[in-house]
């Protein structure tokens, strides 16, 4: 046994000096959590895109080649995809939110009683205009700054350059078995963070297709920003669908009574439909999580990191959970 294994034992093994560390790590990551953020995004983009970097390269594809055209695949996607919606679609999200007041008054009235609509307005932001006036601005409002996007892909590009050679620097930290097990673990982690983006991005679009075909054919107003919202709150597992209703049957109840039942029986079949058929098959590979760990994750990175960390939350706690299991498996694996 090494010196250096004992080391890691006697800290471990030391609750005062473990629990110092804790703290004086948390305030750390706490200080520079934007950092981190960043790299973590990084960490999920290379996961996501590392299986189809290794696919070219076991078809005798060059390693930059490799790795240059699912990055710039990619990119051209998140870029298009900004763009439309920036263009398209932000307008009619604005139009939505700002008219939003005056449709919970309305639908209201279906109840019989009134909302004053200007009270509803001072909880709107008065910038609310000012979101769609370009790409950049909507981009690096997520991603917290052009500084933390242009991180974002440059280390992401380094990390799919050097992966192997990051998970075997790693894995050198260790002695023995040990650090097989711990190459396995990175390995495990990189296929869990990556089932989970790919599966993510591709249920997010589901439902962000079906909410915004089916309330365009029930004649619904906002059917496509609803439909996006539906989508971007699909991120947020548990919660996110039926925060994404809830506008929808405001807007509903300004068309008819009916008509909101029918967008809630709408919600209800599209939420099913993505329980037990869309998340079983996309999501298959992303271990779930219980439920009520999710919610205070979600709960956890928003009071933290406000968006970015409520997105953040499910992954990274997946992350915790895939790393908690290796170190504890580590010793019985390395016997």
């Amino acid at each position: 046994m090494s010196h250096r294994y004992r080391l890691y034992q006697f800290i471990l093994k030391n609750q005062v000096i473990m629990a110092l560390l804790l703290i004086a790590m948390t305030w750390f990551v706490i200080q520079t959590h934007s950092i981190w953020v960043s790299f973590f995004l990084s960490y999920i983009v290379t996961s996501a895109l590392f299986p189809f970097v290794k696919y070219l390269q076991k078809h005798k594809f060059p390693k930059i080649l490799s790795i240059l055209i699912p990055y710039t695949f990619g990119i051209l996607i998140i870029v298009f995809l900004v763009t439309i919606i920036i263009n398209s679609f932000v307008p009619e999200i604005e139009k939505l939110v700002t008219h939003f007041p005056k449709i919970i008054q309305q639908s209201s009235s279906s109840f019989g009683f009134n909302i004053n609509a200007k009270s509803i307005q001072s909880y709107i932001s008065s910038d609310v205009n000012s979101v769609g006036k370009n790409a950049i601005d909507v981009t690096t409002t997520v991603f917290g700054g052009v500084f933390s996007l242009i991180t974002i892909v440059f280390v992401s590009f380094y990390l799919l350059w050097y992966h192997d050679a990051f998970h075997e620097w790693i894995g050198n930290l260790f002695d023995g078995d040990r650090k097989k097990h711990v190459v396995f673990v990175l390995q495990q982690i990189d296929e869990r963070l990556g089932a989970w983006a790919r599966g993510q991005l591709l249920l997010s679009l589901c439902i962000s297709v079906s909410v915004a075909v089916s309330l365009s054919l029930l004649k619904i107003p906002y059917a496509i920003p609803l439909g996006i919202m539906a989508g971007l709150l699909e991120f947020v597992p548990t919660l996110g669908p039926t925060l994404a209703a809830i506008p929808s049957i405001f807007v509903a109840l300004t068309v008819s009574f009916s008509t909101a039942l029918t967008v809630v029986v709408l919600y209800i079949f599209i939420q099913f439909l993505e329980s037990h058929i869309l998340a079983p098959n996309i999501m298959q590979k992303a271990v779930g999580i219980n439920p009520v760990l999710v919610i205070i994750g979600i709960g956890l990175g928003a009071t933290l990191l406000g968006i970015p960390g409520a997105l953040l939350a499910v992954p990274f706690i997946s992350f915790i959970a895939v790393l908690i299991e290796g170190i504890q498996t580590i010793d019985g694996n390395t016997k």
